[in-house]
């Protein structure tokens, strides 16, 4: 790098410092940024010259990397044509497209498609769903239950289903609806099941049927709240529940849809179908912000019949061309792509790779599911103090909190994974 790209860098470096407030990030005292350059593949390369396995998927979302020919065509191509056009009144191939494939593949039952443009939307509009649902037949059911130590994303009717207590959200629990949580599952994916588990739930569930209009969980996976796994039989019990005392169940796959951990949808752990599913994140393969939420024909057909007469929301950007044509472009490349063999794979190779890291003192446990590798420590880290040294690795890892934690996209070579898991040990050891 020259001096005049250098003192460049460093000028860009020092605004962003002093104007843009990046997520989860105090402005007095920031934490370092580092500036992309580009992104291809697996790859994250820095303007400073160094390259970056990545081993977040950018939050969850690039199921194949970076750069993706066949994405990158989809959006060339639908460019041409249109970025957007309202969907109030229009329609347009690409989002008959992605509806299509959506109600093909997800659970069955899910026969109505609304999109919207992030995945804390999808939730909000989950949550008017079931709220407007059961106005239109007369109940006052305005309460929802949800588990703690879940979480479901940033704006206000979602921050109300996220767990209050010490979780990121506990500054506004003032402000928000106040909603009832049941006791986070206790048994874990692989453990043995006990009936003992659901009974909070299920006592949550009784004592208050009259006002709950849902249950909003995360299927399989909590992801922000600790990434906890949890056993399917307990989202077998929970469709169960819901169905004997007369409350929807509303499945936040944001984080677990597109074949994340190990199933198309967590919900197929416990072959389970949910009244509302939200998907988001990765269903455009990270290229831009995009969801949807599904309902049953019996949810949305209620609604419409209702006092309003229509399901009372409409983002701007909803159904958004560009975006469609994207997801599209992402979904069939996932269904044409031997996407189980692939998380498999990494899903082994990880288990293998991070076992030796239960053998240090800063350790507490390691856990894997599908494409998804966490190891739990026994303190908190110094996040600007780890995210430099996994930088130095050549290792693009955000930990939080206890968790350092992986979730590679699906392309990742084995020599990728293993420097991922490498620098995981390093950074560990580093903590005894």
């Amino acid at each position: 790098m020259s001096n005049k790209d250098s003192k460049t860098l460093n000028s860009d470096i020092n605004f962003d410092k002093q104007h843009i407030w990046h997520p989860y990030t105090s402005m007095s005292k920031p934490i370092p940024c580092y500036p992309v350059e580009s992104a291809s593949g697996c790859m994250i390369n820095l303007q400073s010259g160094e390259s970056l396995v990545d081993g977040m998927s950018s939050w969850w979302a690039c199921l194949f990397g970076y750069n993706v020919p066949e994405l990158n065509k989809a959006a060339t191509d639908q460019l041409s044509k249109m970025s957007h056009v309202m969907f109030g009144g229009l329609t347009h191939q690409p989002a008959v497209t992605l509806a299509k494939t959506l109600v093909e593949i997800t659970p069955s039952g899910l026969d109505k498609v609304f999109f919207s443009d992030s995945g804390s939307v999808a939730v909000e509009v989950a949550l008017k769903m079931a709220l407007q649902y059961w106005q239109s037949l007369g109940k006052s059911k305005t309460k929802f239950v949800a588990l703690k130590k879940g979480y479901h994303g940033d704006t206000f009717a979602a921050m109300s289903v996220t767990d209050p207590e010490g979780s990121m959200h506990e500054l506004y629990q003032d402000f928000v609806a106040k909603n009832l949580f049941t006791e986070q599952p206790k048994i874990k994916y692989e453990q043995a099941w006990n009936d003992s588990a659901i009974q909070d739930l299920e006592e949550l569930l009784k004592n208050n049927a009259e006002q709950i209009a849902a249950l909003v969980l995360e299927p399989i996976v909590q992801g922000a709240g600790g990434m906890h796994f949890y056993h399917p039989q307990y989202l077998t019990s929970a469709r169960q529940l819901c169905n004997k005392y007369n409350v929807l169940l509303i499945a936040d796959e944001i984080a677990t849809g597109f074949g994340r951990t190990g199933k198309l949808f967590a919900c197929e752990h416990a072959n389970i179908s949910p009244d509302i599913l939200c998907l988001g994140k990765a269903i455009t393969g990270g290229y831009m912000s995009f969801a949807a939420t599904l309902t049953t024909n019996k949810v949305a057909n209620t609604i419409s019949e209702g006092k309003a007469g229509v399901f009372m929301h409409g983002p701007t950007f909803m159904g958004n061309p560009l975006a469609c044509a994207v997801a599209s472009a992402n979904l069939q490349k996932l269904l044409s792509y031997d996407w189980q063999q692939a998380v498999s794979t990494i899903s082994n190779q990880m288990h293998q790779e991070l076992a030796r890291c239960t053998k240090l003192n800063s350790v507490k446990e390691i856990r894997v599911l599908g494409a998804i590798g966490v190891v739990e420590l026994n303190q908190e880290v110094d996040m600007v103090s780890v995210q430099r040294k996994f930088v130095e690795l050549g290792v693009w890892i955000r930990p939080f909190g206890k968790l350092i934690y992986i979730m590679p996209p699906y392309i990742a070579t084995a020599e990728q994974l293993s420097k991922l898991t490498d620098a995981i040990y390093s950074v560990c050891e580093s903590l005894n």
